[in-house]
């Protein structure tokens, strides 16, 4: 995957949201995501994080995604 497809699959699983990604090492296999979404209200935050990992499921079962660092806020 590549930056412009992660924002674009977080932008669509979290609709009116703030997006940031990052390619932590330019491989396209270490990422750092941001998402700030209205949809984590009432969510801990591992199930924010859960819900964030559960976007790229395919990818990190194939190792096309291998490190997903994630940073997770409720959009207010």
């Amino acid at each position: 995957m590549n930056i412009e497809q992660m924002k674009q699959r977080l932008s669509e699983a979290y609709p009116n949201s703030v997006v940031d990604v990052i390619d932590l090492t330019g491989t396209s296999d270490h990422w750092e995501v941001y998402v700030e979404s209205q949809k984590f209200k009432g969510m801990s935050r591992i199930q924010q994080h859960q819900a964030v990992m559960a976007v790229f499921g395919p990818e990190l079962k194939t190792g096309e995604v291998h490190a997903l660092s994630i940073r997770t806020k409720i959009k207010e």
